[in-house]
């Protein structure tokens, strides 16, 4: 366990050091002017200098990218010259906001997904495997921002409309401000991630069930007189979870690196808002710390992925 848990980490180590080689290469060595391109437009001459200055453009290549890691290393993600604020500070703010977002969602979307697909796997061809299994399509097939758009007009329009004033239009509360009005602004985006990749927890997990519960130590199991709950939920699924702990790990990592259609559509200051502003006033210390940031997320996700294996499915030797 611990030789690979090794291996994990060092092979982690080899992909991030590989995306800061390309965003070094793709923002630093290929622009002409890194110090106008960082400054923005309207940026003065003593600005430019400034900048040169402190982001040491004027040694050479390698010398900036040993830098740039060391920065980044220790968590210094760069400044943002357009907030006048550091990297760092601004990802901290929007970092909650997309965590509450995709922690709470992924509560939803694991829960109705799982229990979706073992209801469809155990019963399968009947009346609810079938229905569970339209409603997959239904909302695999659906956009995120349709399903969105659709949940503010009719839980939120409508809704007021007719005097109720359940579901707020978007924005953030921050749990300072009361459990209560936090979740009260969460729920409508929640459900907006969690509609729609609960289908596809629900096919991997129905999938996966099926081909578990074919196996000869499950048909032992139930030769041995224990009762089908017991089989069904502490050998069936538990093995079964594999694959559905891979898609949750990657879709995870991705959404705390940003969730940028809902947070957009909710108004929701997150890292993926954040993300598309700065791509719209051309901020690029705020989009080169966002896209380290994100795929040091994936990384870890995936390795703690690769760790959960043995834990689920006994079968597996991590070794």
């Amino acid at each position: 366990m611990v030789r690979f848990l090794i291996l994990r980490i060092l092979q982690g180590l080899l992909v991030l050091w590989l995306i800061t080689v390309g965003v070094f290469g793709l923002f630093f060595a290929v622009p002409s002017n890194v110090a106008r391109t960082l400054a923005g437009r309207q940026a003065t001459p003593h600005t430019i200098a400034l900048i040169n200055h402190r982001l040491g453009l004027d040694k050479p290549i390698y010398q900036q990218y040993w830098d740039f890691i060391k920065k980044a290393s220790h968590g210094d993600l760069g400044y943002d010259y357009y907030h006048q604020l550091s990297v760092t500070h601004i990802i901290g703010q929007a970092l909650p906001i997309t965590a509450s977002l995709a922690l709470g969602a992924a509560v939803l979307w694991l829960a109705l997904g799982v229990f979706n697909g073992v209801v469809s796997a155990v019963h399968p061809r009947s009346v609810a495997d079938r229905g569970l299994t339209v409603f997959a399509l239904f909302f695999y097939s659906m956009p995120s921002f349709f399903l969105g758009l659709m949940l503010l007009f009719f839980l939120y329009f409508k809704l007021t409309l007719a005097g109720f004033q359940w579901f707020p239009a978007g924005g953030y509360s921050p749990l300072a401000e009361g459990v209560g009005e936090w979740a009260r602004h969460m729920i409508l985006p929640w459900l907006t991630l969690a509609l729609v990749l609960a289908a596809t927890y629900t096919r991997l997990t129905r999938s996966s069930m099926l081909d578990v519960l074919g196996e000869d130590y499950i048909k032992t199991a139930r030769s041995k007189g224990l009762r089908e709950r017991r089989v069904i939920y502490r050998h069936a699924l538990r093995s079964a979870l594999t694959p559905v702990v891979t898609q949750f790990g990657i879709d995870l990592g991705q959404l705390i690196g940003g969730v940028v259609i809902t947070e957009t559509i909710f108004s929701l200051p997150g890292m993926g808002k954040t993300a598309i502003d700065a791509i719209n006033q051309q901020d690029l210390p705020v989009i080169i710390g966002i896209v380290l940031f994100a795929s040091t997320c994936v990384v870890v996700a995936n390795i703690l992925v690769d760790l959960l294996y043995a834990f689920l499915d006994p079968r597996v030797r991590l070794g």
